[in-house]
């Protein structure tokens, strides 16, 4: 290689992340085609930004095997007993069989990955023909205990780093060799979201402490460059603790790092929603200035990183990156952007007929329609199947045990309520038969039941907690306020059935969504009940819930030590037992739960009649008929239409 002479190329590094199995435009859920999702739709972005560089890698980071009824049934033994599937593939995940025809140069785990264990995560990252890292897992052993303090990690569950050699052709068409390192991290969490699977087995370190360690190292393995693939959302510098769910901020600090995927949030970086953060420049699309994009979720976008590269004394540097992301569905004009890859979409086509087989498949019926337009506000059949469901599944396990005395309290949240989803990311379930398909849509998450002994004031925090999910609506604003804080997870805003209580959306919030006390004054929760009778501080109650909550949230376990039930039982899995048990249901919500705007003594606030708005589904005025507190207002610019809602 010539020295004397400047010598510059340029690379495009693209990535997914978050596909959560969706193959192609289908949704499962409502049993249609759509044109928003799809790695079959991706894909024709993949080839026409391949296109237009000369020097191209792609990459994933996390999150392809869990997310639909495609990716939960594949997880099953049934799935791979299908003679059409094993025939053509060779036992090769679906997910994979089109990443492999992509031809990905390197992927990495996410949380997801785990949620049906490591067995078959191994056999899953088999089928892929490109490599796999993650820098932070490592195989559980006696020298785990100390391995935050060591400064010699134990050995990874998967390679720490990759160093891919690869050929790319500089700006006068001359010919080099250059070696791109990969690393990637997922949230230490996984420890608590999947403790059943995965405790004993593996241990997770905190992401940016083992970025820092092998950072140095692949420089010194020969790495040119450093691609970070992580799997971890952004969040402002305040949440600085170790053992971050979120920390692309401060990875983005690393020394040593040239480009960064992230993802887990399922947001889009860059994005308006980043405006004014630190560290951010939009227009760049940099994170203290690492060029960096997180690309959306089901494939919705492509993220692209250029850089811009410069060869001098032997050592090929970054001299400018910036990032973009591209869309496959115009939201705003309501069109798609580009035709799906029919390669793809042929290879798709019979895992995409053996689960539209297995998800038809009935379980019982219903008296009612179920919708989760408005189960954010209001107590709904939607959520109160859930906790029947587990109210019943825990009364059976937990008679005649030592717990038997106690009562039973359910907690559920409503999963399908749009968000960063989108206005299509509802439910609707008309009145009649029930399948697989409709139990997917009620519960879509492969989480397993729990069940938790917590005291009155115990319960009564946790729902504060989970009351953080409205914005404070002030009685004396005359103009429009919206009801829901966009920050707050809708899956963890949680319903707790069982008791009687009024969530008073005057008072600020008690807590912020990452579990901060803000107003210690502010008390949401009141006329907590139960069976009439005022729910006193210091009795105790069982509530069922999901692995998720109990092992990850503070609120569902204070001391860590509060589980006394731990079944590896789906709750999807809970909730059909329940529905064929029944045969037939009446899941009518009981209103057991509504919003207040204070005290009925409180003549101010309830004569101020605040006008108060929430967003949902242009579909769900269809329902407005059955509540006469909602009225339709009109449509935002994002897709979603927004109603009144009269407290």
């Amino acid at each position: 290689m010539n020295t004397k002479q400047p010598i510059t190329a340029q690379l495009r590094l693209l990535g997914t992340t978050d596909l959560h199995v969706s193959l192609t435009g289908y949704d499962y859920y409502r049993n249609e085609e759509t044109v928003d999702i799809g790695l079959s739709r991706t894909a024709t972005l993949i080839h026409q930004a391949r296109k237009e560089v000369k020097n191209h890698m792609l990459f994933d980071n996390g999150d392809i095997l869990q997310g639909n009824p495609l990716g939960d049934y594949a997880a099953s033994s049934l799935f791979w007993q299908q003679d059409s599937y094993i025939e053509a593939t060779d036992k090769v995940h679906p997910i994979h069989q089109l990443m492999n025809t992509l031809s990905y140069d390197a992927a990495t785990v996410g949380n997801h990955e785990f949620n049906y264990g490591l067995d078959y995560l191994q056999q899953c990252i088999e089928g892929a023909q490109f490599p796999y890292t993650n820098a932070n897992i490592y195989h559980a052993s006696k020298d785990s205990a100390t391995a935050q303090e060591s400064d010699k990690l134990p050995d990874t569950l998967l390679p720490s780093y990759l160093i891919l050699e690869r050929q790319i052709v500089d700006d006068h068409g001359d010919i080099h060799n250059i070696h791109i390192g990969v690393i990637g991290v997922v949230p230490p969490q996984i420890m608590q979201w999947d403790k059943a699977h995965l405790e004993g087995e593996i241990t997770v370190q905190d992401m940016v402490r083992a970025t820092q360690y092998w950072i140095p190292q692949m420089r010194t393995a020969g790495a040119d460059l450093i691609v970070m693939l992580a799997h971890t959302g952004y969040v402002d510098s305040d949440d600085t603790t170790v053992l971050s769910e979120n920390a692309v901020l401060p990875l983005s600090e690393i020394e040593g790092i040239d480009a960064i995927f992230f993802g887990h949030a399922h947001k889009l970086f860059p994005g308006n929603e980043f405006a004014g953060k630190q560290g951010v420049d939009l227009e760049q699309g940099t994170i203290n200035g690492v060029p960096a994009v997180e690309a959306g979720v089901w494939g919705s976008h492509l993220g692209i990183i250029d850089l811009q590269l410069h060869y001098k004394n032997d050592v090929w540097s970054v001299e400018q990156g910036v990032s973009q992301l591209r869309a496959i569905y115009d939201r705003e004009q309501g069109v798609s952007t580009v035709e799906p890859d029919l390669e793809l979409e042929q290879i798709a086509a019979i895992p995409h007929q053996i689960i539209l087989d297995h998800i038809h498949t009935p379980v019982g019926e219903s008296t009612i329609p179920l919708y989760s337009y408005f189960a954010l506000v209001m107590d709904s059949a939607y959520v109160q199947i859930i906790n029947n469901a587990q109210i019943w599944y825990a009364q059976q396990v937990l008679a005649d045990t030592l717990y038997s005395h106690l009562p039973i309290v359910s907690a559920a949240s409503a999963f399908k309520t749009g968000g960063r989803y989108g206005p299509q990311y509802y439910a609707y379930i008309e009145a009649g038969k029930m399948t697989l398909q409709h139990t997917s849509d009620i519960y879509n998450y492969a989480n397993t039941l729990c069940a938790v002994r917590l005291t009155g004031a115990e319960i009564r925090e946790w729902l504060e907690w989970s009351a953080g999910l409205y914005q404070h609506i002030d009685p004396q604003v005359t103009e429009e306020q919206s009801l829901l804080h966009p920050d707050f997870p809708s899956f963890n805003f949680d319903i707790i059935d069982g008791m009687t209580y009024q969530i008073n959306v005057c008072q600020p919030p008690r807590y912020s969504a990452a579990g901060q006390l803000l107003n210690k004054d502010a008390h949401r929760i009141e006329q907590l009940r139960y069976e009439g009778k005022d729910v006193e501080d210091h009795a105790e109650y069982i509530v069922v819930t999901n692995q998720y909550r109990a092992y990850s949230t503070p609120f569902a376990n204070p001391d860590g030590n509060r589980v006394i039930l731990d079944v590896p039982v789906e709750n999807r899995e809970v909730l059909i037992q329940y529905i064929r048990a029944q045969k037939v249901i009446h899941p009518e919500a009981d209103h057991n739960w509504s919003l207040t705007l204070g005290s009925s003594s409180d003549k101010e606030l309830v004569l101020s009649k605040p006008i108060i708005t929430v967003p949902s589904s242009p579909d769900a005025q269809k329902i407005l008929s059955a509540h006469p507190q909602l009225t339709y207002s009109g449509m935002n610019g994002e897709g979603f239409a927004i109603y009144r809602i009269e407290l």
